[in-house]
């Protein structure tokens, strides 16, 4: 297994990715002392795919900033819970309060403008 990867169930974690952990989900967006950006997403999901990279390309330009990716057809009581009605869908939270949130296509430009005051 590649360093920085952890075995998880549906997710992903390297500097700044953790995707569905074993952890309760709701426990790393209250505890975390770093903002952590919730991306509600699906496979089949076309654009949740095209901002994959972005993303990426956004959180190692602005650092401390966790990414918690949320497969909403594994975890669809999430998805209700935090109110995601379309995907992909972002939600930035710091110890547990919701600080920014935006759903559809972003690009570069909007999604650091969008995160840059809260890091």
């Amino acid at each position: 297994m590649p360093q920085g990867i952890l075995p998880i169930i549906g997710l992903t974690f390297n500097r700044t990715r953790i995707v569905m952990p074993k952890r309760n989900p709701k426990d790393i967006i209250s505890k975390s002392q770093e903002a952590v950006l919730v991306d509600f997403y699906a496979d089949w999901c076309g654009p949740c795919q095209t901002m994959d990279p972005i993303i990426d390309e956004v959180l190692n330009e602005l650092g401390k900033i966790k990414l918690l990716k949320i497969n909403i057809d594994k975890s669809p009581q999430l998805a209700q819970q935090f109110a995601v009605r379309s995907i992909p869908n972002y939600i930035l939270f710091k110890k547990g309060k919701i600080l920014w949130r935006k759903g559809g296509l972003i690009t570069k430009r909007d999604l650091l403008q969008g995160l840059k005051g809260f890091v």
